[in-house]
């Protein structure tokens, strides 16, 4: 994990925002009065605490849209709101590091340099500004203890006879990052590359066939309930969904012995954003210590971990909880470049091969 972990943070130097975290911008944020945001459910990431304290912190409401909408779900709520300054408007997306690229490029996004902007990885930001990697995971297998008993250690197990019915996906893999990201890994372990994502099709139109596959975007409570009693979704949103259920049900996370393949998600302003410089203060907050120390309370990955351990500001107990880095040996970080590809090749390929739309309860 340490070779992994260094291997993402060559510092780029570059000037932080002068305005940054500055008495005029909390004014200006204050006077807004508001923060929009989409798609942060509480227990991802430990959101949940990071809305509190930035909250308590500037006095700021923040108005929560579609809370388990997926990346496609953000970019096309900014491209419906560009007229609208409403509380339908997204300030903020949180997304998969393939859209951040398109966005941009669609004109989407606001260049925003956090003051912070030089101890994140060049390799995980786009130059000017418009997107910036916040966190990054890795795909793991989320189960409840209660009805499967014999869990899952690789990708290969979810086909046999004992799972029929009970295997899901915590999204649309034609619109949400972390589906995608399954898919991708998926084709990884069944001899699959990242320049193709026909593999991944293919084992899951082998999963879909056995009648192993629920077509049901999962949720903790859709596995509580036994309704999807296998997910596969990001380790950090899987082992918060375990500490959170208190042994009720109780949860299990396994990381696959193979295709272990990690996923930067990326902050972006909206260039339509109705409260732009509360957005600029919410990034502020994100990007600073407390922030990401908060992203890692919630077991993802910061994108400043390698700053934040160089100056020894984690605390240990924080540490302490994190999974072991022997389960992270072998992970593989898709570029952005192939991710794009295999985003494109899912989209245009999940009816064809698999045929079966997942939907929400």
């Amino acid at each position: 994990m340490k070779k992994i972990v260094l291997s993402l943070v060559a510092l780029a130097v570059l000037s932080g925002a002068a305005f940054a975290q500055s008495k005029a911008l909390i004014d200006a944020a204050k006077k807004e009065g508001q923060l929009t945001v989409i798609a942060l459910p509480h227990d991802w990431v430990n959101y949940g605490e990071m809305i509190e304290k930035f909250t308590k912190k500037y006095g700021i409401t923040i108005n929560e849209l579609n809370p388990d909408g997926g990346s496609g779900d953000e970019i096309e709520a900014i491209k419906a709101n560009k007229d609208n300054k409403g509380p339908q408007a997204p300030d903020v997306i949180d997304v998969g590091l393939s859209f951040g690229p398109q966005a941009k490029a669609d004109g989407l996004l606001m260049n925003y340099k956090v003051s912070t902007w030089s101890t994140i990885p060049a390799d995980v930001k786009d130059a000017d500004g418009a997107w910036y990697g916040d966190y990054y995971g890795a795909l793991a297998f989320e189960y409840n203890k209660s009805i499967v008993k014999n869990p899952p250690k690789d990708w290969a197990d979810l086909l046999k006879p004992e799972f029929k019915g009970k295997v899901a996906l915590a999204g649309d893999p034609q619109a949400a990052n972390q589906a995608i990201m399954a898919i991708i890994a998926a084709g990884l372990a069944n001899g699959g590359d990242l320049k193709s994502a026909d593999a991944g099709l293919k084992f899951f139109d082998k999963l879909n066939k056995a009648g192993n596959f629920v077509p049901l975007i999962a949720v903790p409570g859709t596995v509580a309930s036994g309704e999807t009693p296998v997910t596969i979704r990001w380790d950090y949103n899987a082992l918060s969904n375990r500490d959170k259920s208190a042994g009720n049900p109780e949860i299990g996370v396994t990381i696959p012995a193979h295709g272990v393949v990690a996923g930067v998600y990326v902050q972006a302003i909206s260039a339509y954003a109705p409260h732009p410089n509360a957005a600029k203060l919410w990034m502020e907050f994100l990007y600073s210590d407390e922030g990401q120390i908060i992203w890692l309370k919630g077991y993802g990955h910061p994108v400043r971990f390698a700053d934040l351990a160089k100056r020894k500001v984690i605390p240990q107990d924080v540490a302490d909880k994190l999974p072991p880095a022997s389960a992270y040996a072998n992970i593989v970080f898709p570029t952005l470049d192939q991710q794009s590809a295999l985003k494109q090749q899912i989209a245009d390929n999940w009816d064809k091969v698999v045929g079966v739309t997942v939907a929400k309860k």
